[in-house]
């Protein structure tokens, strides 16, 4: 049960009548996985810290870089250098002393990306490659948690939500057949990216996990882009591939 300072924490939560005390404490007994502690990895984690979920285990193998500052905000300049995950855990840290957080140093792939999904109660993909993004995704699937699923290159970012426990969601390979390399995938460093893109696109990643995590509203259904130049967003509805490989049923 909360504490007088754990109450006084997480008011602002518990005044809202769809989350209340009985919302946060699930929050506070859940178990997050971040993938990537970049750019859309940094306000997924600060916010889902900062909402008290209880446990977050982030992942990545990168060493921050000055060029990152720009976009990447849980890491500081004195941190340059650094493992990303562990700068990322010590500023969920410093916002939050009651989250546990476990930092990963190294890239997660087959049977530990297995464990790891099957430990947590929700997985974003924070990630830039594809590689990777097939990989979490076929590992949710598996363990039937639910991703959520962000990407952000120069004005244009992407939203989703698959959740396996829905018989009707798709899955990303369902939008994007596994035909895509690394070789193609844009990157920040080759195609440039505005910073507060990134920013909204991982706080709404934050924004749905807090949603799946607290049980309040409805998750996010299909894929939803969104154009920084005109401020306006597109939802497409997404039906699950009945041919799909890694999710039909």
């Amino acid at each position: 049960m909360m504490d007088d300072q754990a109450l006084l924490r997480y008011s602002r939560h518990i005044m809202l009548p769809e989350v209340d005390i009985a919302g946060q404490e699930r929050l506070r007994g859940a178990h997050a996985l971040i993938i990537g502690a970049g750019g859309l990895g940094s306000p997924a984690s600060l916010y889902l810290a900062a909402s008290g979920v209880g446990r977050i285990t982030i992942a990545d193998a990168d060493v921050v870089e000055l060029s990152n500052l720009q976009r990447q905000i849980a890491h500081q300049q004195a941190d340059i250098g650094a493992n990303k995950a562990c700068s990322a855990k010590a500023s969920m840290q410093a916002l939050n002393s009651e989250c546990q957080v476990a930092a990963i140093e190294d890239y997660v792939d087959g049977e530990r990306l297995a464990q790891l999904v099957a430990a947590a109660d929700v997985v974003l993909d924070c990630t830039d490659r594809f590689s990777s993004r097939y990989a979490i995704n076929a590992a949710t699937q598996k363990a039937n948690v639910p991703l959520v699923s962000g990407a952000a290159i120069r004005f244009s970012g992407q939203l989703a939500v698959f959740d396996p426990r829905n018989p009707a969601c798709p899955c990303y390979a369902c939008l994007y057949p596994a035909n895509e390399s690394d070789d193609d995938a844009l990157s920040c460093a080759e195609s440039g990216v505005m910073a507060p893109l990134v920013g909204l696109i991982g706080c709404f990643q934050a924004v749905e996990a807090f949603k799946l995590l607290s049980g309040v509203g409805t998750a996010h259904h299909g894929l939803s882009t969104f154009d920084g130049l005109s401020g306006q967003w597109r939802h497409f509805q997404v039906l699950r591939d009945p041919a799909c490989p890694v999710c039909a049923r």
